[in-house]
């Protein structure tokens, strides 16, 4: 069972930046960031695999957030400048193994407040 552990949220007023970052037990694939604010769905905020790159940036972040990961491939990084207080929400890493559909691993979440 891979680990993974989130850590760097907190609360920031608009217009701030908060950098996250989630910790693999070993190297998955391909790993995400999601959100889920309270009363809405979960979004899938940005994706990256290890063969294409950066495969997805949600709408909602576009310009704002860049995903990365380390040289080692087990640390993945969000960086989320001019945040916004839409952007409230907790904030989960996920990871998916090659041939996988969906994404099997989650960490444990990690809450982003964002104050007007």
């Amino acid at each position: 069972q891979v680990q993974l552990a989130e850590s760097g949220g907190g609360s920031v007023q608009a217009g701030g930046s908060l950098r996250l970052a989630c910790v693999a037990s070993r190297i998955i694939y391909a790993m995400s960031w999601f959100r889920q604010a309270p009363g809405k769905e979960r979004e899938e905020v940005a994706t990256i695999s290890r063969r294409a790159g950066i495969t997805h940036i949600a709408d909602s972040v576009q310009g704002r957030f860049t995903i990365s990961r380390d040289s080692a491939e087990t640390t993945l990084y969000l960086q989320m400048n001019n945040l916004k207080p839409d952007d409230t929400a907790i904030y989960y890493c996920a990871g998916r193994d090659a041939g996988a559909r969906d994404f099997r691993h989650w960490g444990q979440g990690i809450q982003v407040t964002v104050s007007t």
